[in-house]
Order: C-alpha cells, then sequence, then structure tokens
C-alpha cells in the first residue's frame, strides 16, 4: 500500500510551523518560520504587522514542500491550526482590513466597534487563514474564545438577537462555522502557487491552539492534566459539558466535536519570559554556548542542573505581561545574594512557572473533586529534562513527555486523517500517532522542599507584592 501523509499547520503567536507525519505520526519533514516582532507602539495594543501571519505560513509551507520527497498525490489533507483569542477585519474580498490583532491586546477584552467602513467580515485567525487558503468564507466553530457570540453547547453562533447585538458584530458579518475535523475547503491555484502545497487537498477545522494540542498530546477522559508550555502557558483536562458557573477554570470546546476542556488559569507571556531572561543574558551567553556547539537554552539548563532546588532562595513570580483587569501586575524576583548567578536567575524562573501552574491547576481540580495522578507537559518547554524534572518535583506525580511536543502541529494532523476516514475515530487516531518519548518521576526531598515553600511561603507572595505595584503603577500612570 502506497504511504500516505498528512499536513499539521500550527501558526503560534513567535512563529509558524508547518509538518508532514505520516499516518503512524512520524514526522516526515518540517519547516518553521519566526513571525515579526509584534507591533506595540503603546501599552495595551498588540498587532501582527502587515501580513505577517500569511507571510509566516507562506515562508513555512515552502520550506517543508522543498524538503518533501514523497508522492504530492499522496497528501490527504491539511490539519489548520492558529492562535485563538485574536481578531481579523476583512474586506469584502477576504484580505485584510487592518492588522490582526493578538491574544495580548487590550481592545480584544471589549466588544468589536464597527468604525472602519471597509470591514466586511471579522473573524479569528483561523478564519482569515482558511479564507487565503480555500477562498470560503468559513471557520472553526472551536476557535471563538473571548467576544463572540457564540452558544457553547451548540458550536453555533447564539440564536437570541439580544446577544448578538451585544457583541456588536452584525451576523452577516460572521464565518460560518463548522466541526473540528470537517472540511473547510480546498486549497486554491493561487495559494498553491504561494504555498506550493498541492492545489485540490482538503483543508481540514481544527480547533484553538490549546484544544489542538491537547488533542495532539492525546490528552483524554482520566486522571491527567495537560500543562501547556506556550507564550501563553494554561492547564488542562478533559471535561463532559460546558461548565458556566466556574471559579477557577473555564471550559474550552474541544478538537473533538461536542466535547470540553477545562483550562484552568495560566501565565501570560509565559514561555516568553524565559525567551526574554535569555537574550537579557546578551551575546556573551551565545557565543559560549556556540564555542561548545549547542543551544544557548542547553548551556542555560547544564548550568542549572547544578543549583539546588529552590534556587538557593531565589523566588520569582512570571506576571511579565499583566491581565487586562489588573494591569498593575508586573514580573518580581525576590530573594537575592551575592552568591546568585545567572543559572538561579534560570532555574527560579522554571520553578516559578511550575509552581503557578501547580496553584492553578490545583484549584481547578479541588473545584471539579477531581484527583490527578499523572501530568503531561508539552510545548519546546518540554524538551528540557530539567524543567520536566521540576514538573514532576512540584507536582508530586509523574510527568509525561511525548516523542512529539510540539503537539498542535501533530493535533492539526490528526484532525486531517480523521477527515480523510484514515481512522474512524478521533481516539483511534490518538492511540496510532501519539506515543510517550519518557516519563519523569517526583524526586521526594524536592517534592517536600517545593510544597513547604508553596504552602509558607510562594502562594502568598502577591498579596504584599501587589499592593506595592499598585501604588506605583498609579504613580507611573500620572
Amino acid at each position: 500500500m502506497k504511504k500516505q501523509y498528512v499536513i499539521g499547520l500550527d501558526g503560534g503567536t513567535q512563529s509558524t510551523k508547518v509538518v508532514i507525519f505520516d499516518l503512524e505520526g512520524h514526522v516526515i519533514c518540517q519547516g518553521k518560520k519566526d513571525l515579526q516582532p509584534m507591533h506595540m507602539p503603546k501599552p495595551g495594543v498588540a498587532e501582527h504587522p502587515g501580513d505577517d501571519l500569511w507571510d509566516s505560513i507562506v515562508a513555512a509551507c515552502r520550506q517543508v514542500m522543498e524538503h518533501f520527497s514523497g508522492d504530492t498525490r499522496s497528501i490527504l489533507g491539511m490539519g489548520l491550526c492558529t492562535i485563538r483569542c485574536c481578531r481579523a477585519c476583512l474586506k469584502e474580498d477576504g484580505t485584510l482590513a487592518s492588522p490582526v490583532l493578538n491574544w495580548m491586546d487590550l481592545r480584544l477584552a471589549h466588544p468589536y466597534e464597527h468604525k472602519n467602513p471597509q470591514v466586511r467580515y471579522v473573524t479569528t485567525t483561523s478564519g482569515y487563514i482558511t479564507h487565503r487558503f480555500t477562498g470560503q468564507f468559513k471557520d472553526t466553530a472551536a476557535n471563538y474564545e473571548g467576544m463572540w457570540p457564540i452558544d457553547k453547547d451548540t458550536w453555533q453562533w447564539s440564536k437570541d438577537p439580544e446577544i448578538i447585538k451585544s457583541y456588536h458584530v452584525p451576523k452577516e458579518y460572521l464565518f460560518k462555522l463548522e466541526m473540528p475535523g470537517s472540511i473547510l475547503g480546498y486549497v486554491t491555484e493561487e495559494a498553491s502557487e504561494q504555498t506550493g502545497i498541492p492545489a485540490g487537498i482538503p483543508v481540514i477545522a481544527t480547533a484553538n491552539d490549546k484544544a489542538t494540542e491537547a488533542l495532539g498530546a492525546g490528552l483524554l477522559p482520566g486522571k491527567t492534566a495537560l500543562v501547556s508550555l506556550g507564550t501563553y502557558i494554561g492547564g488542562m483536562v478533559y471535561g463532559e459539558k460546558n461548565v458556566t458557573d466556574a471559579n477557577t477554570f473555564f471550559t474550552n470546546m474541544a478538537c473533538i466535536p461536542n466535547e470540553y476542556l477545562y483550562e484552568s488559569g495560566g501565565i501570560r507571556h509565559g514561555m516568553g519570559t524565559v525567551s526574554w531572561l535569555r537574550n537579557l543574558f546578551g551575546e556573551d551567553i551565545r557565543k559560549e554556548a556556540q564555542s561548545r556547539d549547542i543551544s544557548p537554552e542547553e548551556l542555560l539548563n547544564r548550568e542549572a542542573q547544578k543549583i539546588v532546588a529552590g534556587s538557593d532562595g531565589l523566588m520569582t513570580v512570571p506576571e511579565w505581561l499583566a491581565p487586562p483587569d489588573k494591569p498593575f501586575k508586573k514580573g518580581v524576583m525576590l530573594g537575592f545574594h551575592a552568591r546568585h548567578t545567572r543559572a538561579h536567575l534560570y532555574r527560579s524562573t522554571l520553578e516559578a512557572i511550575a509552581l503557578t501552574m501547580k496553584n492553578h491547576v490545583d484549584a481547578m481540580c479541588r473545584e471539579l473533586g477531581m484527583e490527578l495522578d499523572q501530568i503531561i507537559v508539552s510545548g519546546g518547554g518540554a524538551r528540557s529534562g530539567l524543567f520536566m524534572q521540576i514538573f514532576s518535583d512540584v507536582f508530586g506525580y509523574p510527568a509525561i513527555r511525548n516523542e512529539i511536543t510540539d503537539a498542535a502541529g501533530l493535533g492539526s494532523a490528526i484532525c486531517a486523517a480523521v477527515a480523510a476516514k484514515a481512522y474512524d475515530t478521533f481516539e483511534e487516531a490518538i492511540e496510532k500517532m501519539v506515543r510517550i518519548r519518557d516519563r519523569f518521576y517526583p524526586i521526594a526531598a524536592h517534592t517536600s522542599l517545593y510544597e513547604k515553600l508553596n504552602t509558607d511561603v510562594y502562594r502568598h507572595i502577591v498579596e504584599f507584592t501587589d499592593p506595592v505595584l499598585e501604588k506605583s503603577y498609579s504613580i507611573f500612570r500620572q
């Protein structure tokens, strides 16, 4: 039987990745293109410059097709996953009427305002990119988080005229919604000429990036939580229904139709904080890493591996990007002394991410009456054995790392495989395409230390720092 393939497209906040997989979930070839720096001319504004989302997709697609040596007729389809909680305003012809608002833009905390007469459609990043590939004004129902008149019980637009009106988006401005795993359209000749993706192959609906990542990480019902390490770091468990009155989590539509994920509080600019710290160390660390033929991240991991658990008293609060409702919040590092090194700063940041997510996930599980017995960690940060061990030590459970840590791309490919009838169900596709690489088990002494540190100190830090930061914020706003 001729070998068959599926494409997984993962459009993130910092880069676009396109991967061709076989039907066993093995990577055949891949392409990646970093996005341009976000346009942030003033506080609260975060826009993707120009047509950067599409341009990065074009570059990544061309890379992957240049490396693909198989028969293009054996590509069954392409799963399309893009970042959530963004807004794209389009003209009549589907081109951008204004820059795409990134999820970090505070304007997205408010309903759409129709100020630009050129705007004819208001959609998500996945809706916009679907149109670029297919010419269709269709979108996945599962990428409408935030200020949208979506009914999460029916996975369709609300039928209540007052709800539609409250979001200020005329219904005729909205795209037609499709379920994950369905065909949105087919790659046009124009899109094929730009990207190199074969014309005529089906473009498959996935979900929002976190839900697609959960699918690619193999998160299914059980006593398992997923920690997703991205620019936004979130924690998820599988859900059975749309819970509307939760205090410590929200309900996210899953990448399997009519199923749900419960998502805890998270960390804004999460792994971006790690990148910021690496860049702050400057050119010296890059040169030192280059001399050893390793990456700067690997150099930092090796150095931090030698630092004791708890970073010798250095503690970090990872609030490098404040939430819209608490703009005064800032990142904090406290407990410095003269013996601390860059390795302490790095390890303390990793520990802060794990401790913060432990507290968020614990709060969600308490409200759900749920007990965990393991976690899956996905995203680029999971490549670090040190980070994986810290997660296991902090949570006190085994931490699973899969063979494919960039799970959103694999989740996209799984959707394409199911749509192409290569597998009958999403569960069957997960069984065939998702594989565990290794497990990290908690070191008892470390778990005990982190538990005491967290209970007695760490989770209380913001009670003291927030009032100070709020006063400081009021001074600098004057």
